[in-house]
């Protein structure tokens, strides 16, 4: 949408050279405009081969007077600002013999290119975007046609697709549309484009028209456009399928080649289309008057360009539509604007005698909706590939745009010469203040008030005035072996001579100080540093001197601080009084782009001017947000996402934003009622097939209730059971055969009820039944109030622990009690059955509102919930040690998630949600290494197997570590993995191999966190409760003997 059209020369066939060379500069890095003009003309208008002459190492810079620069701006011409003159249609023969490969390769490419435009009419920019389309509506085809089980899928259940109240509709990912969804997104959001939009007409004498490319192009894809607007508006999905939208943008053109669109590009694309379809219709409704296109009015403004070249002035008006900002090097969008509206040395703008050339632009006329385009990516010349720049690029969302407006255009140039003489000070300050921040001629600098206070603590250090060894001697034991201390002088009379004869005598030893070999201290060493020698009228003095000096430097800075301080509010406040802030412009969306210069994903921040708060539109997900999140997603700097494309409009223009009124009653319409009554016919429609669809589920899970009924009333033989099972009793307690849990229960009753026999063995079962609950309940309740190692879990030795811990109602805990030892294997003999007779008794006489069943059921299920997580964090540790990592994922994503959900009940519920997220996050950095190992091999079934790992076990798995923007593990471990992947884009591979990662990398960083129902969880062995403790405690042993990196 970067078209710039001259008033005066309204002509389509200039109209994209300035998308032209913004494109070029963006992809190549190269600001030099003579540079691109050259290779624009070089290259016919093609615009992928004027990067080859642009990028290629043995082209050849093209020189070009500077005139060739401003010819264009001239009074009397009729050209865009920085345009060149018009390739000349006569293409340069390159192919002879002393031509090299490339050269040949070129002129060949610019003849086809030349010839297919002749044949088609169809330019390269439109078969490129017709490349994108037709990629993604292939990829949609082949998702569906995937034999590898995912390890996320869709829900089949139409309720979880279903639209709750009136929550903004999402549009589904078809394949690589993320760019096409967040456009469409903002430009829905826009009331009076959504009006446009729905109420367009298509002309009535349409069939008489030329069938030409245009027409047939954009009055299809403008009736798809209304339905899809029309979907959004009134669907009861959840999300709607844009594919018959995208597949008109696909059909209009005829492409194999693959990748991922641009959003600047689409939009101006997508503009460019609509802006053909309304100019169609507007021409047949004039009535001898020039036509008004509602797209032009809305989206298109115009500016003055005024300049001056070698003493010469001139001014030019031009239009413009999405306005295109550098990012680097600039802070702020303030300062991005300021460096796009004036090039070149414009000091002696005004003079009338001046030799110097330069350019301002203001602007004239302001669209209604301002768009500004953010150059993030430029090429790096060494690699030879493009990059993104992730540098932090603020913007605020209020933005006053009066500094850049003609009609203030003296006042502002005022403002612009004190804030540059400001600056200019300001630098000096700055400049002054570093001396005294960072004072000193060597390497290292330190603040001089600082040095002043180290040298006035020195000065002030008491000098030491005895040895520092006889402190030594004094406090430390005699002993024999310290030969005695000689002095230095003493040292010096005896001479070499003393050396010459050997003696094994101490006394006639010299003690000779050797640093780093003998452990004395020297004896006139002080403990710390201090003056050797100095007077009370010296220390005087020199504190005097230090305290007055320190006292000065700490003004002088701060006054430096102030004054620095002062200035830069100053400069803040330079554009704030009244007559500058009288053109502000809204917010109202932010493209956001995450990932790398050839690959990423796209969402949208979309403002809702009515309920005032921010929402994320991420595909079919549409959430709540705020300005913080926008911030730290939008602004760059964090991560790998920043904000690609900025949507203002103009806050004086309510129509833009405004509900529609009933003409008769005045009240406001919502949903259906903004809808023409073909729309509202559609969308009817289609929610009939949706009610259709929740009305067959519906009946589906009915005929499955009602086949699960007939079964349950069929007999069954009994089962092999000594004795009858409860109907209350809970999993773990029942079918013995499975597990020995109730075996495990039967030894602790055992021990309880001879305990209790043998205090009161004359005592009747009743009285021994409740003192051996009594003895088991302190038994438990001491293990619960205990601190035991990782490794000694006694949660997981009985249930009541759990429930202690986790302070359930005692009347759950007395009936699990109660149901222990009423448990049917204590029949074995006369005593422990009386007791179970007494306990299955007292089971019969509670009452339903005694104990609340369905609340027992919930702490039943709850544990048994814990006991299967411990068993998939179990698993999947053993299969993480083993280096099974494909294994060991699954089982620790399922332990993760029930954790989560136990944790979320109560900190006691589960287990380290630390320790099961750090090996989880190991797993998938490990499997994602060797899927990568497996890529860089080239063999086509190793890279196949590559891929497989990541499209099925990674790539889904990175929403459940997006989703929790606390865990800066998880988050920093998903960039690793991207980065790893986007680190081959750039590097010489085979095609196919350039074609799979083309096609997988979108998958990798599309940032959606929806998280997708689970299949079927992986099958648990059958433990004991004697095993799990077992084998928990040695898994959680070798846990701790290993260092786990980042736990």
């Amino acid at each position: 949408m970067t078209v710039e059209q001259n008033v005066l020369q309204p002509g389509g066939a200039a109209k994209h050279q300035q998308t032209f060379l913004n494109q070029l500069r963006e992809i190549t890095g190269i600001n030099d405009i003579q540079v691109l003009q050259q290779a624009l003309k070089d290259s016919n208008g093609n615009l992928e081969l004027a990067v080859a002459f642009l990028t290629a190492k043995n082209a050849k810079v093209p020189q070009l007077e500077e005139a060739t620069y401003y010819q264009t701006a001239l009074p009397g011409n009729d050209r865009y600002i920085s345009v060149g003159s018009q390739a000349d249609t006569n293409v340069i023969d390159l192919t002879g013999d002393d031509k090299d490969d490339l050269q040949r390769a070129i002129a060949l490419s610019l003849e086809e290119s030349n010839r297919a435009f002749r044949e088609t009419g169809i330019t390269d920019e439109e078969q490129a975007i017709s490349r994108v389309l037709e990629a993604s509506i292939a990829e949609n085809k082949a998702s569906l046609k995937r034999t590898h089980p995912e390890v996320w899928s869709d829900s089949p259940n139409p309720y979880d697709r279903k639209r709750q109240d009136n929550c903004p509709v999402g549009l589904k990912n078809v394949g690589n549309t993320c760019w096409f969804s967040a456009v469409i997104q903002s430009l829905f959001n826009l009331l009076e484009f959504r009006r446009l939009v729905l109420n367009f007409n298509p002309p009535a004498n349409a069939q008489d028209l030329p069938r030409n490319q245009k027409e047939h192009r954009n009055l299809p894809f403008m009736r798809e456009l209304r339905y899809l607007f029309a979907l959004l508006v009134g669907s009861k999905r959840k999300y709607v399928d844009p594919s018959r939208a995208v597949e008109i943008l696909k059909d209009a053109f005829k492409s194999n080649d693959s990748q991922q669109q641009d959003v600047s590009e689409f939009t101006h694309k997508l503009l460019d289309w609509l802006e053909d379809a309304f100019q169609i219709k507007a021409e047949e409704e004039r009535d001898g008057e020039k036509p008004k296109n509602p797209m032009v009015e809305l989206f298109y403004g115009r500016f003055l360009a005024v300049g001056v070249l070698e003493g010469k002035k001139f001014e030019n008006t031009e239009m413009f539509g999405q306005y295109p900002l550098q990012v680097n090097g600039f802070k702020d969008l303030h300062e991005c604007l300021e460096a796009a509206m004036i090039e070149g040395e414009i000091e002696s703008l005004h003079s009338e005698n001046s030799a110097k050339s330069g350019q301002e632009h203001w602007f004239t006329e302001l669209p209604p909706v301002l768009t500004f385009e953010l150059s993030r990516f430029e090429f790096n010349q060494a690699l030879g590939r493009p990059e993104k720049i992730h540098n932090k690029l603020e913007f605020p969302p209020i933005l006053y745009l009066d500094r850049y407006m003609h009609k203030n255009r003296e006042i502002t140039r005022i403002k612009r010469d004190e804030i540059k003489r400001l600056k200019e000070y300001l630098t000096v300050l700055q400049q002054r203040l570093e001396r005294y921040l960072s004072y000193g001629s060597g390497p290292k600098r330190f603040p001089l008030v600082d040095v002043l206070q180290y040298a006035l603590e020195f000065a002030s250090s008491k000098p030491v005035c005895t040895s520092p060894v006889d402190d030594l001697g004094a406090s430390a034991p005699a002993s024999s072996t310290l030969p005695p201390q000689i002095p230095p002088s003493t040292i010096e009379q005896q001479g070499p001579s003393s050396s010459d004869v050997p003696s094994t005598s101490p006394v006639q030893r010299s003690v000779i100080h050797k640093p780093f070999t003998q452990s004395r201290i020297p004896p006139d060493l002080p403990m710390h540093p201090a003056p050797r020698h100095i007077t009370e009228e010296e220390l005087s003095v020199l504190e005097g001197c230090l305290h007055r000096w320190r006292t000065e430097v700490e003004n002088d800075t701060r006054d430096l601080q102030e004054s620095i301080s002062r200035i830069h509010r100053t400069i803040e406040l330079m554009y704030s009084d009244k007559t500058m802030v009288q053109v502000p412009y809204r917010l109202h969306a932010v493209l956001v782009h995450e990932g790398q210069a050839n690959a990423g994903h796209y969402w949208a921040y979309i403002y809702d001017h009515h309920q005032n708060r921010w929402m994320k539109y991420n595909d079919i997900s549409v959430t709540k947000s705020t300005w913080e999140e926008l911030e730290r997603d939008s602004f760059g700097g964090y991560r790998n996402a920043s904000a690609y494309c900025l949507m203002y409009i103009n806050d004086k223009e309510q129509y833009l934003i405004q509900e529609e009124f009933n003409k008769e009653t005045g009240q406001i319409l919502v949903g259906m009622d903004t809808l023409p009554s073909d729309l509202r016919d559609y969308v009817k429609e289609d929610n009939k097939r949706f009610e259709k669809e929740l009305e067959e589920w519906d009946a589906e899970l009915a005929q499955k209730a009602q086949q699960e009924k007939l079964l349950s009333q069929i007999p069954r033989a009994p089962a092999p059971s000594p004795a009858p099972v409860q109907a209350g009793e809970p999993e773990y307690l029942e079918q013995p055969s499975r597990t020995d849990i109730s075996k495990h229960l039967k030894e602790d009753s055992v021990q309880a009820i001879n305990k209790a026999l043998a205090e009161q063995e004359d005592r009747g079962p009743e009285a021994i039944m409740d003192t051996a609950i009594k003895l088991e309940y302190t038994r438990l309740l001491k293990l619960a109030q205990e601190d035991p190692p990782p490794e000694c879990d006694y949660r997981l030795r009985h249930a009541i622990v759990y429930f202690i811990q986790n302070q359930a109602p005692k009347k759950i805990i007395e009936r699990t009690l109660l149901e222990q030892f009423g448990d049917h294997n204590l029949s074995f003999d006369e005593r422990c059955r009386n007791i179970m007779k007494v306990a299955q008794a007292k089971l019969e006489m509670i009452k339903p509102d005694e104990v609340n069943m369905e609340e027992y059921e919930r702490w039943h299920q709850d544990y048994r919930h814990f006991r299967e997580t411990t068993m998939f964090l179990m698993v999947g540790l053993e299969f993480f040690q083993k280096k099974s990592y494909m294994e060991a994922l699954l089982y620790l994503i399922y332990a993760y998630q029930n954790n989560k959900e136990l944790l979320s009940k109560g900190p006691y519920r589960g287990h380290d949600e630390e320790l099961i997220s750090h090996y989880r996050r190991e797993c998938l950095l490990k499997l994602n290494e060797h899927a990568a190992a497996l890529f860089e091999s080239g063999d086509d079934q190793e890279v196949n197997n590559g891929l497989i790992i990541m499209n099925e076990l990674i790539v889904p798995c990175l929403p459940l570590l997006l989703v929790d923007e606390m865990e800066e593990k998880d988050i920093v471990a998903v960039e690793d993995m991207r980065n790893r992947w986007c680190s081959y884009l750039g590097q010489e591979m085979e095609p196919n191999l350039q074609e799979k990662l083309t096609d997988f990398l979108p998958k990798l960083l599309d940032c959606s966190t929806e998280i997708k129902g689970f299949n079927d969880p992986p099958k648990l062995p059958s433990y004991s409760t004697h095993e799990l403790c077992e084998r928990y405690a040695r898994i959680m042993l070798s846990l701790s003997r290993t260092p786990a990196d980042g736990r």
